[in-house]
């Protein structure tokens, strides 16, 4: 019985990087002796082990062969008498295919080493066409190491267009679709997951709405960029710097999906996208199976960024209609990541990047100085139900009316 280190763990080891998980195979055991030495089986599928006191995952060298639709139509081998390279072929990318002993001996059948210094991401071997999954992981590999000058290799983009032609990542699940598109946008460079997958025609079904944004004009007075599917990318290129939050980024992918449902007869306008949007963002959410703070968040901004946007220009009721909108009074952090959204979409575009956006902090403002209108003065005063409510809507709408006047006369004198 022999047991090696591999995948990623390798990978970012040999590129100098930080090594988050640890995964090991095990060459000449069964089932029997992992159990009999204390590990604990949680595979299902293949066998794989939890070690009893790391608790990192060792899974019994295993062969694979197609035997159905998807990522999981396979059936497993896992004997004693798998070998390392047997187990490595079955792997998707050369840089993953290596392993290493306990000596700290690299094992490297397929050059991973050659293909990570010229950073190349390239497949296995044919193997690689049939699992559809790899289509999505391949993107994300390439967005998560593009800092370090990664590209796919052609062949091996080939290989991805066909596995999309053929209608395969259609059989793949929706949790592990959302677990490869959530794993991306948590990365660094999200956009060049979703802008190969683009180039592949990969979006056509998983995430069809935001397909349907390329293609889609802008009027070029506020989109130098012109092209929505372009600027969709630079909106999230933004979000990512301003939070980590998974839901922020995810709104600020799929903000804008209404633009793709307007008539664009009379271009370039996009009259009523964000209402258009719901729909589309509620479609999109439930064949992924989004988290609901994600779609949340996404749906309150496409409904209110436009109002965001244009705060000076609005009425008091429209800006106490987007903080009752939002909830801001008991949920005033996801208030704010709305903020960081609708400035991710302004500042993403073309010539944008460094423009101000008062309008944030502005309307944070806003929702502080609201905020402190609470029931108990008018309690004390007598009222009662919903008197209380409209005592102090109308106070709120007072302070949002002497707010906007007092910036509208503010910016008048500078």
């Amino acid at each position: 019985m022999q047991t090696y280190l591999v995948g990623g763990a390798v990978r970012d080891k040999l590129l100098g990087r930080a090594i988050k998980d640890r995964d090991y195979v095990v060459v000449g055991a069964t089932t029997e002796e992992m159990l009999s030495n204390g590990f604990t089986q949680v595979g299902k599928d293949f066998p794989v082990f939890l070690h009893p006191k790391t608790k990192e995952e060792y899974a019994l060298a295993r062969t694979e062969r197609k035997s159905g639709q998807g990522y999981t139509g396979f059936t497993c081998d896992s004997s004693p008498k798998v070998t390392l390279e047997e187990d490595l072929r079955r792997r998707d990318l050369t840089i993953n295919a290596m392993a290493m002993d306990e000596k700290g001996n690299i094992i490297d059948p397929f050059n991973g080493q050659e293909d990570l210094n010229a950073r190349t991401l390239r497949h296995v071997s044919d193997a690689f066409s049939e699992d559809p999954l790899r289509v999505l992981r391949t993107a994300r590999f390439a967005a998560r190491y593009a800092d370090y000058g990664f590209a796919i290799h052609n062949t091996t983009l080939s290989m991805m267009r066909e596995l999309v032609t053929s209608r395969e990542l259609e059989h793949l699940s929706a949790p592990r679709v959302w677990q490869e598109t959530a794993s991306s946008l948590k990365d660094k460079h999200p956009h060049i997951f979703f802008t190969i997958l683009k180039s592949i025609d990969g979006l056509s079904y998983w995430y069809k709405e935001l397909d349907k944004l390329w293609g889609i004009p802008n009027p070029s007075q506020w989109h130098p960029e012109i092209d929505t599917g372009v600027h969709t990318m630079m909106v999230l290129e933004k979000a990512v710097e301003f939070s980590e939050a998974l839901s922020v980024r995810f709104a600020a992918l799929v903000h804008d999906l209404g633009k793709a449902l307007t008539d664009t007869t009379n271009w370039p306008s996009h009259h009523g996208h964000d209402d258009l949007g719901l729909p589309a963002i509620k479609a999109f959410s439930e064949r992924l199976a989004v988290p609901n703070d994600c779609k949340d968040l996404a749906l309150l901004t496409s409904a209110h960024h436009s109002v965001v946007h244009r705060l000076y220009t609005k009425q008091a009721i429209e800006v106490l209609n987007v903080l009752n909108g939002a909830d801001a009074w008991r949920k005033p952090k996801r208030f704010k990541q709305l903020l960081q959204v609708c400035e991710a979409d302004f500042l993403g575009r073309k010539n944008f990047a460094n423009r101000p956006y008062p309008q944030a902090e502005d309307f944070y403002a806003i929702y502080e100085k609201c905020a402190q209108v609470i029931a108990k003065p008018f309690v004390d005063k007598g009222l009662k139900g919903l008197e209380i409510k409209a005592a102090i809507e109308s106070e709120r709408l007072t302070l949002i009316g002497t707010f906007l006047s007092e910036r509208a006369e503010k910016n008048i004198l500078n």
